[in-house]
């Protein structure tokens, strides 16, 4: 069963609010996973949209799964991503802009296997929805 997403909203703003307050020392990890603030453009509105989001390190680049715990549709993030892959990233309390880029093939099977590992979840958020669970990668720019 899908996670209800307005449990999904009141989670991400109470760990937004703790984040920023405190630089990650507070929401910057959850079970045991390094958490990042995402901030990307809105795709109809144009304004910053920020997420708390676990994510995998990989070399110098960070990994998320755009599983929107299970539901049918793609997280906002990742739409807006889409739309424009340039975002900005906060890991405790340093910023950094990163390009967004949907990992594909054997790429995605390694990265989806090693997210599986981090988060168990992610494999029944992939039983529950009819949709191929993004992984996206952010490269860090310049």
């Amino acid at each position: 069963m899908p996670v209800n997403p307005s449990l999904i909203k009141v989670m991400s703003a109470m760990h937004l609010f703790w984040y920023r307050l405190t630089g990650g020392a507070i929401g910057g990890s959850f079970g045991g996973n390094p958490i990042l603030l995402l901030t990307t453009t809105g795709r109809r509105t144009g304004r910053k949209r920020t997420t708390p989001l676990q994510y995998l390190a990989d070399g110098e680049n960070m990994v998320l799964a755009a599983s929107n715990g299970g539901n049918p549709r793609h997280p906002a993030w990742w739409l807006n991503l889409e739309h424009n892959p340039e975002a900005e990233v906060q890991v405790r309390s340093e910023k950094k802009r990163v390009t967004a880029e949907k990992a594909t093939g054997e790429e995605r099977e390694r990265l989806w296997g090693l997210m599986v590992e981090m988060y168990s979840g992610y494999a029944g958020y992939q039983e529950t929805t009819k949709r191929e669970i993004p992984v996206v990668i952010l490269r860090p720019q310049g």
